[in-house]
């Protein structure tokens, strides 16, 4: 299974990355996390046009959204489905829509756009979401598909929900917006100690940080900086940058 970061960055755009957006090649699927300007890059990599694609949102704030505006360059055949908190369908069709984009129809897509309630689901594969801790409602997500657990979890502080949605995770990919040290009661994030502290206490087997604030890292060797500071509590930790690919 390859896991592909196309965006690292949270915020804004930088010349360290896009915002954010996983994508995920499986056997059967291909998955993805959020559609950041990252997004834009998935032709790159969906060749079979017989997969379908999952595409899950964790919540609305533009760098999370933005790249779903490039839809339109995008001739794929098979059916896209995305998934997101309730009211998922009325924000979309207001954002990704005339004046501000051409609208969902206007890409000729094949897309269906579902509602998803917290608990756990079969579409088809297992998925569970649930509420973190953020400033704007966000789910955190937890799929099982080809004998692997990942969990993404990005846009929250330490809370019960991130612990249980990490538990045994074969990856957990989540964010490291703030530095070591520094705390964000008012905008939730994580710092490196924090989401190596979620790691070892969940007893995951890797750890993928990744939405690093683009106003507090500045360079990517910031962000390696903060890859030696988790180690020191959770060692199987890496820091992920725009386009490196990993297997799991």
């Amino acid at each position: 299974m390859k896991v592909i970061f196309l965006g690292t960055n949270g915020w804004y755009d930088t010349k360290t990355g896009n915002t954010t957006c996983v994508f995920i090649e499986t056997k059967n699927y291909y998955i993805i996390f959020d559609a950041g300007n990252g997004f834009y890059k998935i032709d790159k990599y969906i060749k079979d046009g017989k997969k379908p694609i999952y595409l899950f949102l964790s919540h609305f704030h533009l760098d999370h959204i933005i790249g779903l505006h490039v839809l339109v360059k995008f001739n794929f055949r098979q059916k896209i489905h995305i998934f997101g908190r309730p009211r998922t369908k009325k924000i979309l069709n207001k954002i990704i829509n005339k004046p501000y984009t051409n609208s969902f129809k206007d890409s000729k897509l094949n897309i269906k756009v579902h509602e998803l309630k917290e608990g756990t689901h079969k579409i088809p594969f297992p998925v569970e979401c649930r509420s973190l801790i953020h400033t704007s409602p966000c789910f955190g997500y937890r799929i099982e598909v080809d004998g692997r657990i990942i969990t993404y979890c990005t846009d929250t502080g330490v809370c019960k929900n991130l612990l249980k949605l990490a538990k045994n995770a074969d990856i957990l990919i989540t964010e490291c917006g703030i530095k070591s040290g520094e705390r964000a009661k008012v905008w939730p994030h994580l710092n490196p100690e924090e989401a190596a502290g979620v790691a070892k206490k969940s007893r995951v087997k890797k750890l993928a940080l990744m939405h690093f604030l683009a106003d507090k890292y500045l360079t990517l060797n910031e962000r390696k900086k903060s890859e030696k500071k988790a180690r020191k509590i959770f060692k199987n930790t890496i820091v992920a940058f725009d386009d490196i690919q990993i297997e799991i």
